[in-house]
């Protein structure tokens, strides 16, 4: 069983960061990013292949988090 993901970092992957809290899925989209084909791909590699700052977009997506905590 995967532990249960409490913090965004660089090295979450998008998919799993999109099951604890899924409302990111409109923050990583407004970006680019998807969790089709980027998915399995750590939040930081994702930035990097699609040329976003790292540090905006973790930003945004740490907003979106306290805003929906998602499920315990």
């Amino acid at each position: 069983m995967k532990p249960v993901i409490t913090q965004l970092t660089p090295e979450t992957t998008v998919n799993d960061a999109i099951a604890r809290w899924p409302a990111l899925l409109t923050v990583l989209s407004a970006y680019g990013i998807d969790s089709c084909c980027g998915g399995a791909l750590p939040i930081g590699e994702a930035a990097r292949k699609h040329q976003v700052d790292l540090d905006e977009l973790i930003q945004s997506l740490h907003v979106r988090a306290a805003e929906q905590p998602g499920p315990a």
